[in-house]
């Protein structure tokens, strides 16, 4: 007899931490997981120390230091031409998933329908279910990952609360685009449902094209919670840092969940982050960094038997591992682990993004990696 009744029964340990362990037991090179293996900027490890030998390591304000939260909303503004209010509309968080799951908690009831498009981030699903919500699954079209409109508005009803987008997208690798972003508006006008938009990799959008936030879109922004995250901007996702921009009305119901469920994120790195941003051109100079790591490591697949898929943002690859004989036979799953123990490098399949594991015989790379690490793994897959 047991005393417990998992809430989420349907969650195990989740293919990231198998192929991560699978990686480290086989020496394998790990483009799994989406973690940088170089170091952040000094500057920004010196603005952290800084703050914390000047003493600022109590508790801060619950939304987050108002230097952050203003150095924040300035640049929205700057970037998107859309003014948020650094005290009542901008909440620093302990990373982009606490900020979607506080998000989804503050808006959504027992029996609310919320639409995620797949392949989707792995947070999204086990966050609907945690708030007593109804988990709608809506594909992005396969091969392209475009979003089908049509299949979205088929899937909104009386009951539909919330819908998630993530552009640039994982894993995908593919954005929206500002036609796009119009259709979503338009489709959304005449109801109240809600836009979660995580836009974690929005530094990262290549070959001159720009990153449509939902904050360029008024009728759209005045429904969104949009999230983002300075580890992914600033290489350091162990610091767990992001925030949420979102009306002032909404951001109360945000507030009411964040005090309760983290109360408030760690001091010194705040100030930190927000000293270092007074220089935009660590975030503006991304794009430029990532695609020239994006373009070595795309080239160097080129004389591999793995088929490219289009890479237009984030930092991941996706590939087609239909020419190889192995992935002709394999599931996805099975020639991820094949690759991580026979040719020592890891990669995550594309159906562990799905609710039903559909298979289209693509698997994921992660290029935010010193050259190093990016040219010892292509060595190892030119061997295939």
């Amino acid at each position: 007899m047991t005393m417990l009744c998992s809430k989420l029964p349907n969650v195990g340990i989740t293919i990231f931490s198998v192929m991560s362990a699978l990686a480290a037991e086989n020496k394998a090179v790990n483009l799994g997981q989406g973690f940088p293996d170089f170091d952040c900027d000094p500057a920004l490890i010196k603005a952290v120390t800084d703050a914390m030998n000047a003493g600022h390591n109590q508790y801060p304000p619950m939304p987050g230091m108002p230097q952050l939260r203003q150095a924040i909303a300035n640049k929205m503004q700057a970037l998107h031409g859309k003014s948020y209010d650094a005290n009542t509309e901008i909440t620093v968080t302990a990373g982009a998933t606490q900020a979607i799951i506080t998000a989804i908690l503050a808006v959504v009831h027992a029996g609310d329908e919320v639409i995620v498009l797949e392949p989707c981030y792995d947070s999204y699903v086990p966050n609907i279910e945690l708030a007593g919500g109804v988990v709608v699954r809506v594909p992005l079209t396969p091969g392209t990952f475009k979003p089908d409109f049509g299949k979205i508005k088929s899937a909104i009803t009386a009951k539909t609360r919330a819908i998630i987008i993530n552009t640039p997208h994982n894993p995908s690798a593919t954005i929206w685009t500002k036609a796009d972003m119009l259709a979503l508006q338009e489709l959304l006008a005449p109801t109240n449902i809600l836009l979660i938009s995580d836009e974690v990799y929005e530094h990262m959008v290549y070959d001159g094209q720009q990153h449509e936030s939902v904050a360029r879109y008024p009728d759209l922004a005045k429904r969104a919670f949009i999230v983002s995250s300075f580890g992914k901007t600033y290489h350091v996702t162990g610091w767990k840092v992001g925030f949420v921009a979102a009306p002032a009305e909404m951001t109360t119901e945000f507030r009411k969940v964040h005090q309760f469920n983290v109360f408030t994120v760690n001091t010194p790195m705040q100030i930190g982050i927000a000293n270092y941003m007074a220089d935009s051109s660590h975030y503006l100079n991304l794009p430029t960094f990532y695609q020239r790591k994006r373009d070595l490591f795309r080239a160097g697949l080129q004389s591999t038997k793995f088929k490219l898929l289009p890479n237009t943002g984030s930092y991941f690859q996706c590939v087609d591992i239909s020419g190889i004989a192995q992935g002709k036979q394999m599931s996805e799953a099975e020639f991820c682990k094949w690759l991580t123990t026979e040719i020592g490098v890891a990669a995550i399949p594309l159906s562990a993004f799905y609710g039903d594991g559909f298979e289209q015989k693509i698997v994921r790379f992660c290029y935010a990696k010193k050259d190093e690490t990016l040219h010892a793994a292509l060595d190892k897959l030119k061997r295939i």
